[in-house]
């Protein structure tokens, strides 16, 4: 049975609404005699969890009448019951027991996004019992729910840790924040599979960040199955067979940057690029418009090209005319070419009551053609402004057919274009050749440095890049050594980006390096790529290695840390959708990003390391 992340949280959600009850009233479709009334509290945090999968009106249809944020002040309603939605934090915590303690509410019905350490549980516990009498008697319930985590789509998740990168390559980095990032991204996939209730097999490549997220999880995972029963219990009974786990696939954003920041011409990447579509919202100057599964034309289209995308809109205008003609035409309008308002509507019963059935279908349907014509016609104006069809193609030919036109490359630098834009068409080439001429490098870099663009980004990268070069070539152990060290004192956490060797920072090939590897995880079969790839399997016993299940697998989790995009997504569907026997991807990363908004990333590291200027003999820091 095909995992289905969204539908399970959701599931956890509903039951949530309904006060934890294990028989959902009519089903859970719909609320209750004593369910008609309530009151859902949430943080900012949770309230992201929520409204990718729920909307006011599902809100309403259990039971929910009002929503409010916790950190509001808020009115009494005494006489309705009250379920909070929120992180395990202190000062969540204290608004809770403050709320019992002036009785805002019949009942409190307290629900966790994750697990609740003991010292909060007790400080709760203790605030009520110190509080009036009836304080304590209000809290009716308090339950772990482990769904902190922010489910955008059936096959797309995001844990919603933002700075992930930064955090892991600032060489300034504490290791005590270093230690509790990654404690809190092995918390947000402990969710993920909780929720999904399996318990995976974790593969990840040595060193790093990803090495560092799957002990920890491990360490969870094994922690959390000592105890009888337990969240993977039910699921167990179900799932007898290693066979029928998901393989748990983890990576460090390091592993491929430059997907990062390339640009793309698919309809979808371009309007969370472009545009700046956040949480399956997008908001455009005069409209905000959401972009999700209920909107057939987005589910249809959006991983299309852009072209294709604008020809599909204006064939679906054509469509809309005629079929709003030919109403007009049935029930005697006879007025051809007009708008569909229901005033002609004249003419024989039958055709009249036809016309009356077939108003709601077109009436959406010109909703969506409007919605989705006033999104290409912005994105065209941000295309033709930017020239983003010239950078699209001239980075495609660099990642993909390993070429590049010099002409056409400093025209683009010096060109059309955001200064975002520019630095990731340069740190596009500087990823896509191991070693790019010098005449043509210092080009690249002048270029920049006349359009004003700030270098730090790209100085990082191709300092991270020369350390890749340098360890990869050096053969004795002490210069290894020297060589990680330097690497640890200049970048800190980032040292994985050094063990990886160049051929991981290179993109080569139509197939992205996450893919082709994501491809050999879940065969399972030897190959040099995924040999020395490391293996947890939280139900193995801790020693040795015998027995361990190495694949293949139906199915796989794939996570990104320090950033995923819409690129690598629909690299994976591709993968899912071409894969023969059938195979079924999840993806996921610590936040979502755009290329414009990895770059900054890439820029405050550069500047965090002390790097800048605008070509290899300009002083560091003399950009402005």
């Amino acid at each position: 049975m095909t995992l289905s992340l969204r539908r399970k949280q959701l599931d956890v959600i509903v039951r949530m609404l309904h006060l934890n009850q294990q028989q959902l009233p009519n089903g859970g479709e719909g609320q209750g005699e004593d369910d008609a009334y309530k009151i859902l509290v949430m943080d900012q945090p949770c309230i992201s969890v929520l409204s990718p999968v729920l909307k006011l009106g599902d809100l309403r249809h259990h039971g929910v009448t009002l929503t409010l944020n916790i950190d509001r002040p808020r009115q009494a309603v005494p006489d309705a019951p009250a379920v909070y939605f929120v992180r395990p934090t202190p000062g969540n915590v204290d608004r809770i027991a403050a709320d019992a303690a002036a009785g805002l509410y019949v009942s409190f019905h307290v629900n966790f996004s994750t697990s609740v350490p003991r010292p909060l549980l007790e400080r709760l516990a203790t605030a009520c019992a110190a509080a009036p009498p009836a304080c304590a008697g209000r809290v009716a319930r308090v339950a772990d729910q482990y769904i902190d985590f922010v489910c955008l789509e059936d096959g797309l998740f995001s844990l919603a840790q933002p700075r992930a990168y930064i955090a892991l390559n600032d060489p300034a980095a504490a290791d005590a924040d270093i230690t509790a990032l990654i404690d809190a991204v092995a918390l947000g996939l402990f969710c993920v599979v909780a929720t999904l209730g399996v318990v995976p097999v974790i593969r990840c490549a040595r060193g790093g960040p990803a090495e560092m997220v799957a002990a920890a999880l491990d360490a969870r995972l094994r922690d959390h199955l000592l105890a009888k029963p337990n969240l993977f219990t039910e699921a167990a009974s179900a799932a007898v067979t290693s066979f029928q786990r998901p393989v748990l696939c983890l990576f460090d954003r390091n592993f491929e940057l430059s997907v990062g920041v390339q640009h793309d011409w698919s309809y979808r990447p371009l309007v969370h690029d472009v545009l700046g579509l956040k949480q399956n919202i997008l908001k455009l100057p005069a409209e905000k418009y959401e972009l999700d599964d209920s909107d057939k034309f987005w589910v249809a289209n959006s991983w299309s090209p852009f072209p294709k995308v604008a020809e599909e809109i204006e064939a679906q205008l054509a469509k809309y005319k005629q079929d709003v003609d030919e109403v007009n035409q049935r029930t005697g309008g006879g007025k051809v070419g007009v708008e569909f308002d229901g005033t002609d509507l004249i003419g024989n019963t039958k055709h009249l009551m036809n016309a009356v059935n077939s108003l709601p279908e077109l009436t959406e349907r010109k909703k969506m053609i409007d919605k989705h014509t006033n999104i290409a016609t912005s994105l065209l104006g941000h295309i033709k402004e930017r020239s983003l069809d010239a950078y699209c193609d001239c980075e495609n030919d660099m990642l993909v057919n390993g070429t590049v036109d010099r002409n056409t490359l400093l025209s683009l630098l010096r060109g059309k274009g955001t200064k975002e834009d520019k630095l990731r068409l340069a740190v596009t080439y500087l990823l896509s050749f191991e070693t790019p001429p010098s005449s043509e490098l210092e080009q690249v870099e002048a270029a920049l440095w006349e359009s004003e663009v700030d270098m730090c980004a790209f100085q990082y990268v191709k300092r991270i890049k020369a350390l890749n070069t340098q360890f990869a070539a050096a053969s004795g152990t002490a210069t290894k050594s020297n060589i990680v060290d330097w690497a640890e004192k200049l970048y800190g956490q980032s040292i994985s980006a050094v063990t990886a060797g160049v051929k991981n920072l290179l993109s080569d090939g139509r197939q992205l390096a996450l893919t082709r590897t994501v491809e050999a995880l879940m065969e399972g079969k030897p190959n040099p790529e995924v040999d020395d790839y490391l293996l947890f399997d939280p139900r193995a016993p801790r020693s040795g290695t015998g027995g361990q299940f190495k694949g293949p697998f139906r199915e796989a989790v794939v996570f990104m840390i320090g950033g995923g995009n819409y690129i690598e997504y629909k690299s994976l569907m591709e993968l899912e959708q071409h894969s023969q026997p059938s195979k079924h991807v999840i993806y996921g990363a610590t936040e979502i990003l755009s290329g414009a908004e990895f770059i900054h990333q890439l820029a405050e590291l550069g500047q965090k390391a002390g790097l800048g200027g605008g070509s290899s003999n300009i002083p560091p820091g003399s950009a402005q």
